[in-house]
């Protein structure tokens, strides 16, 4: 199969579908593999770092959709890519169609067979391939609250960790999966004080275990989280739904019960959001207000660690990708977690909770 790699275009996006390393494993397994030129220069990687193993590079993302049988990206196709995507085409990347009904439509009207790492399943019902980036994700998030929190920032001025004598961070964790449990392992390596929220009481008995006695964890409801934000100096919102748009547990007037220039981190931006004022940020531009709240939404966080991003996430691609490109679409037949990945095919939206978040 001619597999194909565009330079990503989305704002500040730095990773790559395929660092040369996972290239390689195409072109050993028989696979032809076209880059566009400086594909891989937000990792470092050269022209010629891909050309080394084989890899064949062409002038422009034109060349690569209009020559590729199965296009391996990062980010969702943007408005200019998907016009470029056909029929008997597959496509192979995030996706995050249930709260991008326009990007659902383009990919209709393409024709193309779009299959999307959020959806692939592992046994148990885990997600394989959001996973890396959740990890990736969930500690940046601390990352960006605490430098949010500078007062040159606009924030609260207040230290993650304190110092003796003064009280550090209070931060509350919105969702205890891999998002959350990384934003809490940041958050308690920091010294802050760190509190769980999550409905299942399984998965709050594993966290109290892993964290053994560090953090608090606490059972999820209304009551619960309004207590809890209102005296929070970060909370970061870490709900997924598989495939659907993310439940709105944090509402407007429930800003007005926290502290003036909180900060809320919203890393669930991808599938709508969980807090009821979350809009898409970018990089360049990460943070707005509401109600003096600070609000960071930015829509590809890992973005910002293209290094780090890329090869976590090509490292849990490439046994699908390889599938895919050895089999076609009869991958997703034979492999029942891979099968689920399969969100747009002639036509249709085919992913059963997607259809039901886009009522198409």
């Amino acid at each position: 199969m001619l597999v194909g790699v565009p330079k990503e275009i989305k704002n500040h996006e730095y990773r790559v579908g395929l660092t040369p390393e996972a290239a390689r494993e195409y072109v050993d397994a028989g696979h032809r593999v076209i880059v566009e030129t400086n594909a891989g220069i937000g990792i470092s990687k050269t022209d010629a770092d891909y050309q080394s193993i084989g890899a064949e590079i062409v002038d422009t993302a034109e060349e690569v959709f209009a020559r590729a049988e199965m296009v391996v990206k990062v980010k969702e196709p943007q408005p200019k890519e998907w016009v470029q995507l056909r029929e008997g085409q597959i496509l192979f990347t995030y996706l995050h169609l249930a709260p991008d009904p326009e990007q659902a439509r383009g990919l209709m009207e393409s024709g193309v067979s779009a299959v999307a790492y959020e959806t692939v399943t592992a046994p148990g019902g885990s997600l394989p391939l959001l996973a890396p980036m959740s990890e990736v994700a969930g500690r940046l998030s601390i990352e960006a609250a605490a430098i949010a929190s500078h007062a040159p920032q606009g924030g609260r001025g207040v230290l993650m960790g304190g110092v003796p004598g003064v009280h550090p961070a209070r931060v509350v964790v919105i969702g205890g999966g891999v998002v959350g449990t990384q934003a809490a392992h940041m958050a308690v390596g920091l010294g802050a004080i760190v509190k769980i929220i999550d409905r299942s009481l399984p998965r709050l008995r594993q966290l109290d275990e892993m964290f053994l006695g560090r953090v608090t964890t606490l059972y999820s409801n209304t009551g619960t989280i309004e207590r809890a934000i209102a005296e929070a100096d970060i909370v970061i919102g870490a709900v997924l739904v598989p495939g659907a748009s993310a439940p709105k547990l944090v509402t407007r007037d429930m800003l007005g019960l926290m502290q003036r220039r909180a900060v809320m981190v919203d890393v669930a931006i991808d599938q709508g959001g969980c807090f009821e004022t979350s809009r898409p940020t970018t990089h360049e531009d990460p943070t707005y207000l509401v109600d003096d709240i600070i609000h960071y939404c930015v829509a590809n966080m890992p973005g910002a660690v293209p290094h780090t991003s890329s090869y976590a996430l090509t490292n849990a691609t490439l046994p699908f990708g390889l599938a895919l490109a050895n089999k076609g679409l009869k991958a997703c037949a034979d492999d029942p977690h891979l099968a689920p990945g399969l969100n747009v095919h002639a036509g249709k939206i085919v992913n059963s909770a997607v259809s039901e978040s886009l009522g198409f």
